[in-house]
């Protein structure tokens, strides 16, 4: 968990991961949105792929990130709980409900 929040740690890569919100994105698409040098952005693409952040796919010669959205809820979650705090109070109500509902 710790090198997710390593990753979550610099301004860059969260806004990385917040343009990946929208779908998935080429290496120079992303960069496009910064004035860094290429290899400053693809040492942030790297952090990220090692946090397991993100995800790649080649396509010819260009890399397409896509976003790992459940390996980011697990580590907030985890976050979350190691402070003592629990989920949204409509999501904990549904999920009682949810257990009341099914036979023991």
């Amino acid at each position: 968990m710790s090198t997710v929040f390593k990753a979550l740690s610099d301004p860059t890569r969260r806004r990385v991961l917040a343009l990946l919100r929208q779908g998935p994105a080429s290496a120079g698409e992303l960069a496009d949105h910064f004035e860094f040098s290429k290899p400053t952005m693809s040492a942030h693409f790297t952090v990220l792929k090692t946090a397991d952040l993100v995800e790649t796919e080649k396509q010819g010669k260009q890399v397409i990130y896509r976003l790992k959205m459940s390996v980011l809820e697990d580590a907030l979650l985890g976050f979350a709980k190691t402070f003592g705090l629990s989920l949204k109070p409509e999501q904990e109500a549904t999920d009682r409900s949810e257990e009341e509902e099914t036979p023991s």
